[in-house]
Order: structure tokens, then C-alpha cells, then sequence
């Protein structure tokens, strides 16, 4: 599930437009020769704050352990790019990416912020912000 779709592969047209944007870090996870993994870093110098988006596994990689090294590998370069902040965002019905997100270290945001990120939505997001702290041991 990506953005609340199961449809998959995603068109290349689809991806090359999502990269058009000058704040787009895209990302390729690739293993054993073939892409796994898409990801990418929306940067907001203005607000200080990095979001991971788009983060997609091929279905039939899923399980193996590529969610949580793309997840991760993210992280690292978001962190990497100065800012103070790290959000993303999650379908409410995505079970296994939220387990993955709280695994590497994001924790809800406030609710009421949430509820006013969400107001322009198709759906009501879940909205998590790493916290370092929150990475377990």
C-alpha cells in the first residue's frame, strides 16, 4: 500500500513526475540487481524539517528486512541535511509500515497538529516525527 493504493508497479511516468520538484530527493533501494525499494526526502529549508515520502517495497520483497534498511537509509540522509526536524506521514490502515516507522524511531506527532495537517488530505494520516530517543536498543 503507498498513499492508501495497492496498484503496483507504479508507472514510470508517476515517479518521473514525483521527482520534478527541486525539495525531491529521490531514492532507489536495489538488491540483487533489481529495484526493491523507492523512497523519497521532501526537504523544507524554510521550515526546517525534512519528510520521508513515498516510501514504497515491492511486494513480493516484502518481509525481508528492505522496508526497515530503506526506512533507515532515509533516515540517514534526512539527518544528514542539517535540518532540525523529520516527519512523515502514513496511511491509518498500513500496519506494517507503522511498525516499521516506530521500529526506526518515529513516534506520533502532537494530535492536534496532526488534525491540522490532515485538513487538506484525502485521508486522515498518521503523522510521525523521529525522536532518537524512541530508537530501540
Amino acid at each position: 500500500m503507498w498513499c492508501g493504493r495497492r496498484e503496483f508497479p507504479v508507472a514510470a511516468r508517476t515517479v518521473a513526475a514525483w521527482q520534478q520538484d527541486d525539495d525531491v530527493r529521490a531514492h532507489l533501494l536495489v538488491a540483487d540487481g533489481r529495484p526493491v525499494g523507492y523512497g523519497e526526502l521532501w526537504c523544507d529549508a524554510e521550515e526546517d524539517e525534512v519528510e520521508l515520502a513515498r516510501i514504497i517495497v515491492a511486494p513480493d520483497a516484502r518481509g525481508q528486512g528492505y522496508g526497515r534498511a530503506l526506512v533507515r537509509g532515509l533516515l540517514a540522509q534526512a539527518l544528514g541535511t542539517g535540518c532540525s526536524e523529520v516527519f512523515l506521514r502514513v496511511h491509518p490502515d498500513n500496519e506494517p509500515a507503522l511498525r516499521c516507522y516506530r521500529g526506526a524511531g518515529f513516534v506520533p506527532v502532537d494530535p492536534a497538529l496532526a488534525a491540522s495537517w490532515n485538513t487538506a488530505q484525502p485521508v486522515a494520516y498518521v503523522w510521525l516525527r523521529y525522536e532518537a530517543a524512541a530508537v530501540p536498543s
